[in-house]
């Protein structure tokens, strides 16, 4: 068994340390300001049981990476350093079990000879990573979702291609007005008033077995999750994702919606804005790359099995 909250370790600053003491200063630049970026990593337990697999882990590393040079936030760990970490992480809290894995790099004080105000440099970094237990937290019969009339940030204004923290107020925003008008999740329009994405998973849609999805020029994040999607129906079905811009019209008139991220993994949408989707119930292309994921995930499918990374928790135990 895990333990509770309080007594989980975390990475923090170099060490693993308990949760409880981890602290926070008052002036922590990347409270203040939203100057911090995050990556969310899944870890699921394997088929053949006895041992943690962590999906895309390189992946969702070198994308932190990539978010830290946008915002001038020095990690001072490689890749393999990190994935190194989050093995210890998970074997540390004993999550033998489906598990979340949060990795945050954000500014903390200003360095000496800094004046005050808002800015990247100058300014001290922190590397803080937790670990939880996860399950599946979406449902399997399909959601319900409105169109929000908050606007997806554009690109322009703040990089989409990094999971800024500072950005998600947006997010917050679109599913406050969702969840209160009835919604279990809201999808958001660019500035140009077509597809974005939801509030934390990317949209795709079918249209007569043809497949599309917003491109990289509709301020979308390029979700892991949705590159693995694009993979799977390829192989599965010989379809070829279409990366172009969708109208909002479109999604009341597809024959099924889904959305796919890390965290919400892969979920039908059987209602937009009061309108059914399809027949109201998740649609084949939706239930078959939902399948095939679930099994690339835990290792079962032996054309995935490069996007596992074992945890370890076999040889530890043996140790032991």
């Amino acid at each position: 068994m895990s333990p509770a909250p309080h007594d989980r370790w975390v990475f923090h600053q170099g060490e693993f340390v308990r949760a409880k003491d981890v602290g926070l200063g008052p002036g922590t630049q990347g409270l203040h300001y939203g100057t911090g970026v995050f990556e969310g990593i899944r870890s699921y337990t394997a088929a053949e049981g006895g041992e943690s697999l962590l999906f895309k882990v390189r992946e969702h590393y070198e994308r932190l990476h990539a978010s830290c040079r946008l915002l001038r936030l020095d990690l001072p760990y490689s890749t393999g350093e990190l994935v190194d970490v989050t093995r210890e992480l998970i074997i540390r809290n004993q999550l033998d079990c489906d598990a979340y894995i949060r990795p945050l790099v954000y500014k903390l004080a200003l360095e000496p000879g800094t004046p005050f105000g808002v800015r990247l440099s100058g300014v001290s970094t922190s590397v803080t990573i937790l670990a939880l237990p996860m399950g599946d937290y979406s449902r399997t019969e399909g959601i319900r979702c409105g169109v929000s009339s908050w606007r997806r940030v554009p690109d322009a204004s703040l990089p989409a291609r990094a999971k800024i923290t500072g950005a998600y107020a947006n997010n917050a925003l679109a599913v406050d007005e969702a969840t209160a008008a009835g919604f279990d999740d809201a999808i958001m329009l660019n500035q140009r008033g077509t597809v974005a994405e939801a509030s934390t998973a990317n949209v795709f849609v079918v249209h007569s077995g043809r497949v599309a999805t917003p491109g990289p020029d509709s301020d979308i994040l390029l979700g892991l999750t949705r590159a693995a999607v694009m993979r799977i129906l390829a192989d599965e079905a010989d379809i070829t994702v279409g990366e172009r811009t969708i109208p909002r019209s479109e999604l009341h008139t597809a024959d099924e919606v889904f959305l796919t991220g890390t965290g919400c993994q892969i979920v039908p949408v059987v209602e937009i804005d009061g309108r059914r989707i399809g027949d109201g119930t998740p649609g084949p292309i939706t239930t078959r790359v939902r399948e095939v994921y679930r099994q690339a995930v835990r290792g079962a499918d032996p054309r995935y099995r490069h996007w596992n990374t074992p945890v370890g928790l076999k040889s530890r135990v043996n140790a032991a």
